[in-house]
């Protein structure tokens, strides 16, 4: 483990920061195992060129998201995996590059499968007029990224910000407060399933203006089920499972 690291010293973020981040990639990548004790302080900060002070935050903020803990005349240990906060949106921009994109996927599907066809059955019932308006907005806007892919003038960038305002939408209109995290923390890992399933051009503007018009008619059974049938590998240039 002696020299894992490299100094990240000349970087312009926040050291802190990057030091967390490379310790954390460790530590998803598999490089820093479960139940294992890092190096020590002298010898992290002669790898990274950074003060005591800046590695000391590092830790801190890793501790804080359930990867580090530190013990008394033991060091600091990595967390067994099952305490890892996933939903962290910092950890998951860290997993980026280092673990298998198409089981993250499907992972990130499944839990989708698990809460948003709900979130769309409520937002149905939940719906202030302010939000169906903004829904009906954001829904005409996707139809419009989708009319320019038609003619080959596909803005990938464009389809993801406005796809996901969609998907963010609604989870802030099923009217429980329990969903909102859901509507903010599960935006990074659309972001990059969205661009992952969007890819080949295949928008699924049908399976939305199905779930938007069950929500507009304030159909909560339909929305559920529409929502599920958008949910399914198939649509988003996934294998099915076995």
């Amino acid at each position: 483990m002696a020299n894992e690291f490299n100094s990240i010293s000349g970087s312009k973020r926040s050291l802190h920061v990057q030091v967390a981040r490379e310790i954390a990639r460790g530590i998803l990548s598999g490089k820093l195992p479960q139940g294992s004790i890092i190096p020590g302080e002298m010898a992290l900060c002669e790898q990274f060129g950074v003060s005591r002070t800046a590695l000391r935050e590092a830790v801190k903020l890793l501790t804080s998201k359930c990867l580090l803990e530190s013990r008394p005349k033991i060091g600091t240990r990595v967390v067994a995996r099952a305490n890892w906060n996933f939903l962290d949106s910092q950890l998951i921009e860290w997993m980026d590059g280092i673990i298998d994109s198409e089981q993250f996927f499907h992972q990130f599907l499944g839990l989708r499968r698990a809460i948003e066809p709900e979130a769309c059955a409520l937002a149905a019932q939940h719906a202030t007029v302010e939000q169906r308006i903004e829904l009906s907005e954001t829904f005409q806007k996707m139809c419009d990224v989708a009319a320019k892919a038609e003619e080959e003038f596909f803005d990938q960038a464009e389809w993801t910000a406005v796809d996901m305002k969609f998907h963010n939408l609604i989870f802030n209109s099923t009217g429980n407060d329990f969903y909102l995290p859901f509507g903010n923390i599960l935006m990074t890992m659309y972001k990059n399933f969205i661009v992952h399933s969007s890819e080949k051009g295949g928008l699924c503007l049908q399976e939305h203006r199905d779930i938007y018009e069950a929500i507009m008619a304030g159909n909560a059974d339909k929305a559920r089920s529409c929502s599920a049938n958008h949910l399914q590998e198939s649509k988003h240039r996934l294998p099915a499972l076995n």
